[in-house]
């Protein structure tokens, strides 16, 4: 297992499962403090599924797919229990989380392309 897989990993299913909690209601006063558009809660919702797409595609090719689903549902479950403790404790800090989650990801998906 590379460590800069999992960072990857890490880094897009917690950004991922953050657009998707913003396309719920009950999340979006507490994180963002304004009523999004019925139109911006699609796209949130679209790009968080397609987040989590992509990461298990990517945990499929870096680790192979014996071993890359098992490693993308233990990052998810990381980032949904990192989510759930932030918006419970923290909620103002879910948007810069989410912002170094996503340069996390490009660091790795960029150290491991070079490996």
């Amino acid at each position: 297992m590379t460590p800069w897989a999992l960072v990857l990993n890490l880094g897009l299913s917690f950004a991922a499962l953050s657009a998707l909690c913003l396309g719920l209601n009950r999340h979006q006063a507490d994180i963002l403090r304004t009523r999004p558009s019925g139109q911006q809660v699609a796209g949130l919702r679209l790009l968080g599924w397609l987040g989590l797409g992509l990461s298990l595609l990517l945990a499929g090719q870096a680790e192979g797919w014996a071993f890359g689903p098992v490693q993308w549902l233990g990052a998810l479950t990381g980032a949904g229990v990192a989510l759930v403790l932030l918006l419970s404790y923290r909620p103002r800090l879910v948007g810069p989380a989410c912002v170094l989650a996503l340069l996390a990801a490009v660091l790795g998906g960029l150290r491991l392309a070079s490996a």
